[in-house]
Parts: structure tokens; sequence; C-alpha cells
């Protein structure tokens, strides 16, 4: 496995739930390649930022994400995670 990536883990956990909106967190990690609850933290970390809404129904969660919010860095605070899960979205479904 590689030693790092461009892409964050907060990155992937996004790209996870844009292809499944009622993704379990088990899944998040196995494909992740992290803790379940490192990607508890990580949800719960989007969800208190604003970038995710979290609805419960029954036993499992239901995701909704907020594309229009901005990415965080400085350099890239001009553009919005839509556009980078539409970027991604599209090179995974090739």
């Amino acid at each position: 496995m590689a030693t790092w990536t461009f892409l964050t883990n907060h990155a992937h956990v996004l790209l996870c739930v844009a292809d499944n909106p009622n993704v379990r967190l088990r899944d998040v990690a196995v494909q992740v390649g992290i803790t379940e609850r490192a990607a508890q933290r990580i949800v719960t970390e989007l969800e208190e930022a604003g970038y995710l809404d979290r609805e419960r129904e029954g036993r499992r969660n239901t995701y909704r994400l907020n594309t229009a919010m901005p990415l965080r860095h400085p350099l890239d605070r001009d553009h919005r995670i839509g556009e980078l899960l539409s970027t991604f979205a599209n090179t995974r479904s090739q």
C-alpha cells in the first residue's frame, strides 16, 4: 500500500458517502483502509463542519452531502466539494 495519497481520509469518506448515502461505517472503513472508529470520527467532524447531514432511519443512517460547501484549505476555498465529488465520481464510474 502507498505511504501517502493525494486525497485525505476525509475526502475518501466523502466519496464513499457520495457513492452510497446509506453506506455503513463498517463498509466505509474497509473501503478507505481505516478503522471503524476513525470512520465514525471523520463522519462526526464532517457533520459538525456542515459538510454532511446524518439522519437516522431505523437502525441505519442516511447521509446527505452539502455539495456547496467550500474546500477547507486556503488555496482551494474557491472550489466546492461538489466539484471534487463530480470529478472523482466520473473517474470512478469509467
